[in-house]
């Protein structure tokens, strides 16, 4: 990792070096609001990367659990002890993988398991999980299979294990029916200890064929105990944000390497048997970070992405497919005239979100388990897509959608980077075509983040609005696999977002990218969410978001020094707002260099404040310094009282820390 003083001159610029406490005089007039705060300013970007759906907030165990992975037997140990009497054994497998796609392209996938008078122990199947299975002392997990048979006679026996093979619980399974109909069978046990890697058997014993599918393993404690749901510590992490919006799917699987694997929402709905997997786009994406075994099983599909909007208080926000495949990639594209159906796509899901029982789409939603509508206000048309190509097909979409739905906002990508030839094209058709949101997006490194926020201050206040989509501080460079959650790019986001927030009139929302990451299956890095099987935990740029979208105010007001506003002056960066809901003044202010300064903040326009505020505190004397498994809250907010006098408040801001000054008007 690289050390201060190997900082760019730039950046070691921003972060003075002169050891001497510093004085200023802020003020802060309450009085003269100039934009309203969006409900939605700080949102969470979700995309299934790093596993951050299967093998992550999608609580599913079983790995392959459909045999549908591109090897079917990806994930699954077949376990049959050689015989002496039988030197062909490892010719003839009990286990056969049988195809069945001209009666079910979804799921055509299922093993055949031939059980010949055999006892337990003498024939089974080990699955590995994602990156093993984590386990809970004392939960109850929930195994659930598809079969079918012509006639009973097999028992199957289920455990967990731990790398010793020693048993943490297990069940028996008898499936009884038979028949051309598939039946389903569940069965639950408790385990006895809380193991981080695992893996799951199942023994058989009997005598007889049994076709075998939708092998799956649930813990108990999803997210609000909802059978086959999410994992609830990951869930929470992103409750705890109070988001004001989520956007989902991705990202880049939204355009999928070519287009027969980009996204199609209508395939993630109905039962889970009936969605139909295919391969994750980052499954081969970085030759350094290969994951053979990254699929979209849609487990987590449409509803359930609604669903969870609608759980932690937040605004969906889903992203479609404009006929563009990833351009990194193929960059193959839809003709116009194949385009129909890809709007239709886009027209059929705001019916789906809104539409009432009665409609087509609507019905779908309600027999799901949701008869009122989501209330979807915003669409994104395509992913850091570029070019006229991209113009030509949004300029169709946009037109069909709103000739429909009139007020519904649609986001617009201008590409992958915030600046050069191809963003100034697309931010200039893009307002020409006046655009409702135009999605910016920026990986950097800090001192991009620090010398950029006074980026939105020559925006146009009127026309188009700026979705900040994805952006995250790189410790390194962009797609390096060294860069690290530091304070420092931490740090340098809390800067930069005091600029979004300064010109809420231009930015309307704001979401860091990418959102979760598996320590053992990640292929990108930094990522605000940190997990492994068992715990999660929130990086210092987690805190930042955290802390922004806690205290988010309603309007902006001016901060100020001297006459200028507070933009990195002696490295200092500042906004301030007022909450009518609570009726208090909200004061953001980051101290980047390495002394402390103490700042005397007035508020003006105000008749009286409470006699005391509250000051919370995120900081480290390392910009190093990093969270982790064993320090999850190494960088974390700390909270504490600070007195008001009269109409002025004394706040030191110590070295590197950003600093949220709450108080009270009376």
């Amino acid at each position: 990792m690289k050390k201060i003083k190997t900082i760019s001159y730039l950046l070691a610029s921003l972060l003075c070096i002169n050891t001497a406490h510093a004085q200023h005089s802020l003020v802060v007039k309450v009085n003269e609001p100039k934009a309203d705060i969006q409900p939605t300013m700080w949102g969470i970007f979700f995309e299934d990367i790093n596993l951050g759906a299967d093998g992550g907030i999608y609580a599913e165990l079983i790995k392959n659990r459909s045999f549908e992975f591109l090897k079917p037997m990806m994930g699954w140990t077949v376990q049959q002890p050689k015989k002496k009497d039988d030197p062909l054994a490892a010719f003839n497998s009990p286990v056969l993988v049988v195809n069945r796609k001209e009666v079910n392209t979804a799921n055509p996938r299922y093993i055949k398991v031939s059980v010949n008078n055999t006892a337990k122990g003498d024939l089974g199947l080990t699955n590995e999980g994602f990156r093993g299975m984590g386990i809970k002392k004392d939960l109850r997990y929930d195994f659930s299979v598809m079969y079918h048979q012509d006639a009973p006679g097999i028992t199957m026996y289920v455990e967990l294990v731990d790398s010793n093979n020693n048993v943490l619980g297990g069940t028996t399974v008898v499936p009884n029916e038979a028949g051309i109909v598939w039946h389903k069978i569940a069965a639950s046990f408790t385990t006895n200890a809380t193991v981080m890697k695992a893996k799951m058997n199942i023994w058989f014993e009997g005598n007889g064929v049994i076709d075998l599918d939708m092998i799956s393993l649930f813990p108990s404690d999803t997210w609000k105990n909802r059978p086959g749901g999410m994992r609830a510590d990951m869930v929470q992490k992103l409750a705890d944000l109070h988001p004001g919006f989520i956007r989902f799917p991705g990202g880049c699987i939204v355009e999928g390497y070519d287009l027969e694997h980009r996204y199609q929402w209508k395939k993630t709905l109905g039962p889970i048997e009936e969605r139909q997997l295919i391969i994750n786009r980052w499954n081969t994406e970085f030759v350094n970070r290969p994951a053979p075994d990254y699929f979209q099983t849609f487990g987590l599909g449409f509803f359930e992405y609604f669903q969870l909007a609608e759980d932690i208080g937040a605004e969906p926000l889903p992203i479609l497919n404009c006929g563009m495949a990833c351009q990194f990639n193929s960059a193959e594209v839809a003709t116009i005239d194949e385009l129909d159906s890809y709007v239709q796509d886009a027209l059929d899901l705001i019916e789906f979100a809104n539409g009432d029982v009665s409609t087509k789409w609507g019905k779908i939603r309600a027999d799901m388990g949701h008869p009122a509508p989501f209330n979807l206000k915003m669409m994104g048309v395509g992913n850091e897509n570029w070019g006229p190509q991209y113009v030509e097909r949004l300029k169709i979409f946009s037109k069909t959608i709103k000739a429909k739905y009139p007020g519904f906002k649609l986001v617009n990508s201008s590409g992958f980077a915030p600046n050069g030839e191809l963003f100034d094209y697309l931010n200039d058709t893009l307002r020409s075509m006046h655009a409702d949101l135009i999605d910016e997006h920026y990986y950097q490194r800090p001192e991009w983040f620090f010398s950029n926020v006074k980026r939105y201050d020559s925006y146009p206040r009127d026309g188009s609005k700026i979705f900040a989509g994805e952006y995250a501080a790189q410790s390194d460079h962009t797609v390096s696999v060294n860069n690290k959650n530091t304070w420092l790019t931490a740090l340098s986001e809390a800067a930069f977002m005091t600029g979004l927030e300064r010109n809420a009139d231009v930015v309307s929302m704001a979401s860091y990218a990418p959102l979760f990451a598996h320590i053992d299956g990640w292929q990108w890095t930094p990522d605000l969410i940190w997990v492994n099987n068992l715990q999660s935990y929130g990086t210092p740029d987690y805190y930042v978001q955290q802390l922004y979208s806690l205290n988010k105010g309603t309007k902006v007001v001016p901060i100020t020094m001297g006459t200028d506003v507070v933009t990195g002056q002696d490295s200092l960066f500042a906004t301030a707002a007022i909450d009518s809901a609570t009726n208090e003044v909200i004061i953001k202010l980051v101290n980047a260099s390495n002394r402390s300064q103490t700042n005397t903040v007035s508020l003006q326009g105000v008749k009286k404040l409470a006699a005391e505020g509250k000051l919370s505190v995120l900081k480290s004397n390392d910009l190093n310094t990093v969270n982790s498994f064993d320090q999850p809250a190494k960088v974390a907010p700390v909270e504490s009282a600070v007195a008001v006098k009269g109409k002025d408040i004394s706040v030191v801001a110590e070295p590197y820390s950003f600093n949220i000054l709450r108080i009270k008007m009376l």
